[in-house]
């Protein structure tokens, strides 16, 4: 390890104070509280880091045993993308099946139930919601994370999730600026490109973030994206035409600025990470996001030094990195603030109007976005075991593939005696129908219009047994087929939960 940089001046306590890093394991380890104690002003968490909500609560409490200002952020979106639950699945489900049941006031409820779960475990900053208009139905990595495809649904809904969640006294983080939706590339994985006009954009992808900087989200998350109507160089995390021109100036946003993960591919493949932290942090950037994938000492030290040499060979200027800490250090006084009045709201207290106070409000929201759709043939509810079929596709790396999801689980407690099996893109009707034998056949499919070798596999098991139900646990974009097709808008266990009651008539 090489260190450029010692001590603890204003210089390198900025450098520290702008890195929002994560760490392995559920405890704090040494070096992150040493750092801490030396001016590391935010800590990202991530499912690795979480075992229960006890554990939480014990971890937090020792971070900010270091310094009590400590931001602690996690991605929790509900849904597909949890960390609070992502053992289990969960208690939530996501954007899109909030935007298709387009009720703002069971959004806010979600969200600030959410809030409140979050604060009452020591989490303040949230990288969530997603605010991306999902006009390409086939991008790989925004999907059911969006409110939908319709501009002014997504900014509603947007606005309420950041209402709900700020109201709890966790701080939102808005994402992903400037709009990560008409993309068909991850970013996790390369940069992706919208080649779209200045009107299209304003009209389109800005929307939702106007609204939100308009409902005062705390802070914003930039997207490893290009946009050559906008900045035909660099990715808008490294654009001061989009960071600085666009979302402070004329966007008017005065909160923090965050990078999405500097590891994705989209940056690090490109610029390098250290390199690209320093562009970001000229750009406009306040915070750099790191740790999903590099989550040591080294990495903080080694962002920490290329702030520290940009600042002294004159790259990046010292009032701008100091601009910088001083957003992160506003954004931790809000949420001391909060933290410091000791009102964890209770459950139930901002439920939508009509549900009793303490009700499972995620399960409320997962039931009432279910959407039904039955064939010719009668359906009878199953009274006995089925098999279940999961054809599964590969995640993508905001998801993750730790998180169980489908409806086997849950179909298991309602007729106990089910059983199932995965199913990749080499698996057959015949496979299935083989190891299913006389049972009655349950197939769970994600986003089945993006993969040819989902529709083909169910056409030929319904043609094979037409009494078999599809639950659709992705964007519903292909025909409904089978005895009954099912559509959960989302994987979360709540959304499993809701198919099962329907397919056993519960």
């Amino acid at each position: 390890m090489t260190t450029l940089v010692s001590g603890t001046s204003t210089l390198t306590r900025d450098a520290l104070t702008v890195l929002q890093p994560g760490f392995v394991g559920t405890n704090a380890p040494d070096w992150l509280l040493r750092r801490i104690g030396e001016g590391l002003s935010s800590v990202g968490l991530f499912g690795r880091n979480i075992a229960t909500p006890e554990q939480l609560a014990a971890l937090t409490a020792r971070l900010r045993s270091e310094r009590d200002d400590v931001l602690v952020a996690i991605d929790e979106e509900g849904g597909d993308v949890t960390r609070l639950e992502v053992r289990d699945g969960s208690s939530f489900p996501g954007n899109y099946a909030l935007g298709s049941v387009d009720d703002v006031e069971l959004t806010r409820a979600v969200a600030h139930e959410m809030g409140r779960r979050l604060a009452a475990c020591g989490v303040d900053l949230n990288w969530a919601p997603s605010a991306d208009v999902n006009s390409n139905p086939d991008n790989p990595v925004i999907g059911v994370r969006s409110f939908g495809p319709c501009t002014d649904l997504a900014a509603r809904h947007t606005v309420a999730y950041v209402e709900g969640l700020q109201a709890a006294g966790v701080a939102a983080c808005t994402k992903h600026f400037p709009g990560h939706g008409d993309t068909n590339v991850d970013s996790h994985l390369a940069m992706p490109r919208i080649d779209v006009d200045l009107d299209t954009l304003h009209a389109r992808e800005l929307v939702p973030f106007r609204a939100a900087v308009a409902a005062g989200s705390k802070a914003v998350m930039s997207a490893h994206i290009l946009l050559p109507a906008l900045d035909p160089d660099r990715p808008a995390t490294l654009s001061p035409q989009i960071l600085t021109g666009l979302l402070r100036q004329e966007l008017g946003f005065d909160g923090l600025i965050v990078t999405d993960g500097m590891e994705m591919q989209a940056i690090s493949a490109v610029y390098g990470i250290e390199r690209g932290s320093v562009l970001a942090i000229a750009a406009g950037a306040d915070a750099i996001c790191v740790g999903g994938g590099l989550a040591d000492e080294d990495i903080v030290l080694r962002l920490r030094d290329a702030l520290v040499q940009a600042v002294r060979t004159g790259e990046l200027s010292e009032e701008r990195l100091a601009d910088a800490a001083a957003r992160v250090r506003a954004l931790a006084s809000w949420t001391q603030a909060h933290r410091a009045r000791g009102a964890v709201p209770e459950p139930g207290a901002a439920t939508q109007e009509g549900t009793a106070p303490g009700t499972d409000i995620g399960l409320v929201a997962a039931r009432r976005a279910v959407k039904v759709t039955a064939a010719t043939l009668p359906y009878e509810p199953l009274t006995s075991a089925p098999y279940v079929a999961s054809f599964t596709p590969v995640p993508n790396i905001a998801v993750g593939d730790e998180t169980p999801w489908g409806v086997a689980a849950e179909l298991a407690r309602l007729l106990p005696g089910t059983a199932g099996g995965t199913y990749g893109e080499d698996a057959t009707a015949e496979d299935v129908l083989a190891a299913a034998g006389e049972r009655r056949i349950v197939a769970v499919v994600r986003d089945a219009h993006r993969h040819p070798w989902m529709e083909r596999a169910l056409d030929a098991l319904i043609a094979a047994r037409p009494g078999t139900v599809v639950v659709e646990m992705g964007i519903d974009r292909a025909a409904p087929r089978g005895a009954l097709h099912i559509a959960t808008r989302g994987a979360a266990r709540v959304c499993g939960i809701a198919a099962a009651e329907v397919i056993a008539g519960a």
